[in-house]
């Protein structure tokens, strides 16, 4: 198996692994358009031209990028190929020079695992707030825990990994 950067061929694929996920909520459905737009940021675990798991960084800020999407297929589950997915996009961080990454997530032990901790702080200084204020990004108010987000993020966790 291969952890590359996703192809704009791959993203019908990253769509059904969303679409498994999102009636229960462990993952938030995205239009499709969003996900061609956003084809960068993703890393695909490609298993002999098989898409089996899926994640995104998406840079927030000079320190800050958001760990998103992260799944693998059911079936396949338990073989690290999450873990590869995480480990590749952490080192896509730090090759950015971000120093810090977040994600919102159910799945807090996997995190924990990589040095995730949980955080409850506005997590930036209040500059940066402001600017962050801004961003018509999902993902930036989920960080910033803005109250127009809250129905969509009831009962994840906001987490963090300092690098």
């Amino acid at each position: 198996m291969q952890i590359r950067p996703a192809r704009t061929s791959d993203v019908r694929t990253i769509r059904a692994l969303i679409d498994e996920y999102a009636p229960d909520r462990r993952l938030l459905s995205k239009a499709t358009v969003a996900l061609y737009e956003d084809v960068t940021d993703f890393f695909v675990a490609d298993d002999d031209g098989a898409i089996v798991g899926c994640g995104a960084l998406h840079v927030m800020w000079e320190d800050l990028a958001e760990v998103r999407t992260l799944a693998v297929l059911p079936h396949m589950m338990r073989r690290g190929i999450g873990s590869s997915v995480l480990a590749a996009l952490v080192g896509r961080a730090q090759d950015l020079g971000v120093s810090r990454v977040f994600c919102l997530t159910f799945e807090t032990e996997f995190f924990a695992a990589f040095g995730f901790q949980e955080f409850n702080e506005r997590g930036v200084e209040t500059r940066v707030y402001e600017e962050l204020l801004q961003s018509v990004d999902e993902g930036v108010a989920e960080f910033l825990d803005l109250d127009r987000v809250r129905p969509n993020t009831l009962g994840n966790t906001r987490m963090v990994l300092e690098l």
